[in-house]
């Protein structure tokens, strides 16, 4: 290989490593900036500081840990591919009680629900019941809806810490302080990988986000 192609290399790597870094000072979520400059900053203000690029590599470096950022190698696209971590978990979730989404057949508690998960969140779990985790039935929709994201969250988090940190760290960012993914019970550990390896499947079939 030539020096002038292994600087071309190198030139695109820097590249496409800003590029990542810029988009995740963007993605970030607003409570996750918050928690490194001021609580109190209204959520329009953060927007603002997120919309400008000249600020991002700050913003980055307030988010990540330097020596987390320095051995992170490569930055490619995130775990996710840019996906909605919070639509993953749900999707997680779904499968977790899918037994309990093939019970709920009323239609004002059917419409409740997918107001709360959204339909492709619904049809996912019900195409999967032979995955189904919980045993128990949540015949109440918000509470149903509540343990969904709580267990897909807590799914996804067990998921991801199966990866190196700034990769795990990448797709947290995404998220709201405080979900499940941060403090996954053993059993979602046992159960991520399967649950994610459909999700991660039927992301694979959709168009690329990134």
């Amino acid at each position: 290989m030539t020096i002038s192609t292994k600087t071309a290399e190198r030139d695109r790597t820097s590249q496409l490593r800003s590029v990542f870094r810029s988009e995740l000072a963007a993605s970030a979520h607003p409570t996750r900036l918050a928690a490194h400059l001021d609580p109190a900053l209204s959520a329009a203000t953060l927007m603002r500081l997120q919309k400008c690029p000249r600020l991002r590599p700050r913003l980055v470096e307030l988010l990540l840990d330097n020596d987390m950022d320095s051995n992170g190698g490569d930055w490619g696209p995130d775990l996710l591919h840019g996906r909605d971590p919070h639509r993953a978990a749900l999707f997680a979730g779904s499968i977790w009680h899918a037994r309990s989404l093939l019970k709920l057949v009323s239609q004002p508690h059917l419409n409740a629900l997918i107001g709360y998960i959204g339909a492709d969140a619904h049809a996912f779990g019900i195409r999967h019941p032979t995955h189904a985790i919980a045993n128990g039935l949540i015949a109440d929709p918000e509470k149903l809806a509540q343990q969904i994201e709580h267990d897909g969250h807590a799914c996804l988090g067990a998921w991801l810490n199966h990866s190196p940190e700034l990769e795990r760290t990448r797709v947290l960012l995404r998220l709201p302080v405080g979900t499940a993914a941060e403090n996954p019970a053993p059993e979602h550990d046992a159960a991520a990988g399967q649950l994610f390896s459909l999700v991660a499947a039927h992301f694979e079939a959709e168009i690329p986000v990134i």
